[in-house]
Parts: structure tokens; sequence; C-alpha cells
């Protein structure tokens, strides 16, 4: 091999490299980008240090969240740079609390992915509540380990970073999340 071929080579090498490390980081800020599950706060749904996935594309062209979706949110407590709750209120929506059952516009939410624990205001947020326009309300299925909006209030539509929908790691919780 000459220089000048073993130069292209190493040439063609960087620009395959550089090319891969773009379209990685397009995925990961416009697709789908993976999140380490940094609290128990969604146990059993998503347990610590789960890795799953996030759409992030739907929020891109203007999907809104809906009941029951696990979102990824930033974190308005600074603790962590993003949290993972459920969708459980949207704008518009009154919510409350009353003897350890959540409920929406004065229906009481059947929730079986919180098992049967129940629900107490944990924070300085005062129920009843109603959900602003443009805000959504999220709370962990963990209920009495979760600092949730019962702490930090509502969450407005632009803190979405994306919809958990896949958990890949560890590989015997591989699956859809519900």
């Amino acid at each position: 091999m000459s220089l000048r071929t073993i130069g292209r080579f190493i040439l063609e090498m960087v620009i395959y490299v550089v090319l891969a490390f773009i379209l990685a980081q397009g995925i990961k800020t416009f697709l789908v980008e993976p999140y380490l599950i940094p609290s128990g706060s969604m146990i059993p749904t998503i347990e610590l240090r789960d890795r799953v996935l996030a759409n992030k594309l739907s929020f891109w062209l203007g999907a809104q969240p809906h009941y029951g979706d696990i979102v990824i949110i930033d974190d308005p407590t600074g603790e962590y740079p993003q949290l993972i709750k459920r969708v459980i209120g949207l704008g518009g929506d009154t919510l409350d609390l009353i003897d350890g059952k959540v409920y929406r516009n004065d229906v009481p939410l059947d929730e079986p992915y919180t098992y049967g624990k129940e629900t107490y205001p944990i924070g300085r947020v005062q129920f009843p509540l109603e959900v602003p326009k443009g805000s959504i309300f999220v709370m962990g299925d963990n209920r009495t380990n979760s600092a949730d909006g019962r702490v930090f209030g509502t969450t407005p539509l632009d803190s979405v970073n994306g919809r958990g929908f896949w958990t890949y790691w560890p590989l015997d919780r591989f699956g859809a999340l519900r």
C-alpha cells in the first residue's frame, strides 16, 4: 500500500466516524433517547436503574400527552436532570386526593399500576388542584415513595421531553411500558 492509499483510508474512516456520531446525536435529539431510571418512584412499573427508551419525535411533531402516558420531564426540583412519571391530569382537569384515592373531575381513577398503594398529599401543593391549560400533572406509580406533582405542582408542556415506551435493560424486564 502506498502512503497515499493509507492516507485516503484514514480520511475515510474519520469521515465515517464523524457521520456516525452526527447520526447518533440526531437520533438521540429528535427521535428516541435512552434513559437510566435514577429513582424508585415508578416501582414496580419501572425499577430503579432500569433503562428505558423514550419517543421524542411525537412531541417534536406536536403530539400532546394523554392520560396514563409515562413521560420524561425536566426535574423542577433540580435533584436530577429529568424525571419519569405517569400523566394523571391534563390542562383543564381538576384533581383531588380523597381518602387515599385520586379523583379527576370528581371521578375516582382506576390505577392498577399502583398495586393498591394509597395516594395522599406529601408537599405544599393544595388539593383540589386545577391543572392550567398548557400543563400536565404527573405522579409516580410508587405513590408512597415519589416526589411528583404533589411536591412540585403542575408541569408545563414544554418541559415534557418524551414518552417512555420500552424497557431495554435489564433483559428480564425487556418489553413495552404500560
